[in-house]
């Protein structure tokens, strides 16, 4: 694939960077390794400023290109997940119940290697904005970097991610104008009634019951609250009570994801979800409060700004090998925040056949690397050409 030669000059050095990010995996804001690692290298490829300490463990890096100009924002997310790693490859994490099985290790590879690539040649107009960020797997790491400032600060006017995708083909891109990830909420429910014998449910104010209808009875949002045409998703993922098969418990917890595009239709999963629960709690007798929280909002790129990005990625890889109008994803990403403060467009850059992302097999694929800090150093030098 046709990604730039000193980039693809590159590949062993970056296979060895994203190895030992991948052995040593952080959490959330608390990366202080992984950011010491990039800023360390930051100033060894010879940035004109390293800012750190954003949003607690971000880092906003400066490369000047040659005259004015404005500033092209490039991110990457640097925090792995709370899981035990089960691939058995040789740079498995050395940190046990915490792994890179999201790619992060890898997203944060291909920036440094734009970094490396674009403070060597500075063949552009302007500045470039180089953003490592922490905390996308569930703390709005990229909310919070918004919040403290980085896009006024810095003076970013357009800005663009990636994430990598298993099962798709290897180093091909994928993208679309518009909607592109859905926004997520989460509800919890809590259920009071009374516990008892399981002999004399007579006795009882059986919750577990009352979660069952409650469970049923929020099938139907999807299926009959909303328009068809809508895309929605309204998932119990938990439900946790009981202790023995003789005791009707006293309590049960119930909660889930919703994902969908449309605020109008998050409000109304919301009411119909606190409708239902109030109304089968009274139906069966016990207490039970539906908690709703909303999350990171739907990842919408800017059309032209998503076309252009489609252009420049089927100069790294083929036309052949990019799709510009791609299917919405039900997923979520705190990227959204960022779209939200100023245009720009996520992609997705296949890795070829594997385990899927967040499962304990998962690893990066190394090949694309290059393919995607190809990218990122075209986008800045066809954005703000000299």
């Amino acid at each position: 694939m046709p990604v730039l030669n000193s980039i693809a000059a590159m590949a062993p050095e970056m296979t060895e960077w994203r190895r030992w990010l991948h052995r040593n995996p952080e959490l959330l804001f608390d990366l202080p390794k992984t950011s010491r690692f990039v800023a360390d290298k930051l100033r060894a490829f010879g940035v004109d400023e390293v800012h750190e300490g954003i949003a607690t463990s971000g880092i906003v890096a400066i490369i000047e290109g040659q005259g004015d100009g404005p500033t092209i924002g490039l991110r990457a997310d640097m925090d792995a997940l709370p899981i035990r790693e089960t691939s058995g490859v040789e740079h498995a994490s050395e940190t046990d119940g915490k792994m890179h099985a999201c790619g992060h290790d890898g997203h944060t590879t291909m920036l440094l290697g734009a970094a490396k690539y674009l403070a060597e040649t500075r063949n552009f107009r302007g500045r470039v904005a180089l953003i490592f960020q922490p905390a996308e797997e569930g703390g709005g790491g990229g909310e919070v970097m918004v919040q403290d400032g980085v896009m006024d600060r810095f003076g970013i006017t357009q800005v663009y991610g990636i994430h990598n995708t298993p099962n798709f083909e290897e180093g091909a891109f994928f993208t679309a104008p518009g909607p592109l990830m859905a926004a997520v909420d989460t509800f919890h429910i809590d259920i009071t009634g009374k516990g008892g014998h399981g002999a004399m449910p007579h006795d009882t104010r059986d919750p577990i019951t009352a979660a069952l209808g409650i469970g049923q009875a929020i099938q139907t949002v999807v299926s009959r609250n909303h328009r068809a045409i809508d895309d929605l998703v309204v998932s119990i993922t938990q439900i946790h009570t009981g202790s023995a098969d003789n005791i009707i418990p006293g309590t049960a917890f119930m909660g889930g994801t919703v994902r969908t595009f449309d605020p109008t239709v998050q409000d109304m999963v919301e009411r119909r979800l606190g409708e239902i629960v109030a109304g089968q709690a009274a139906a069966y007798g016990v207490e039970a409060t539906c908690r709703y929280e909303r999350g990171y909002p739907a990842t919408v790129n800017d059309a032209d700004k998503a076309r252009f990005a489609a252009e420049v990625a089927a100069g790294v890889v083929g036309t052949d090998h990019v799709s510009a109008d791609a299917d919405r994803e039900m997923g979520a990403e705190d990227f959204s925040y960022m779209l939200n403060a100023r245009p720009g467009a996520y992609l997705f850059l296949g890795t070829g056949p594997g385990p899927v992302l967040h499962h304990a097999d998962y690893d990066f694929n190394d090949r694309v690397a290059p393919i995607g800090a190809s990218f990122f150093a075209r986008m800045v030098e066809t954005a703000q050409p000299l």
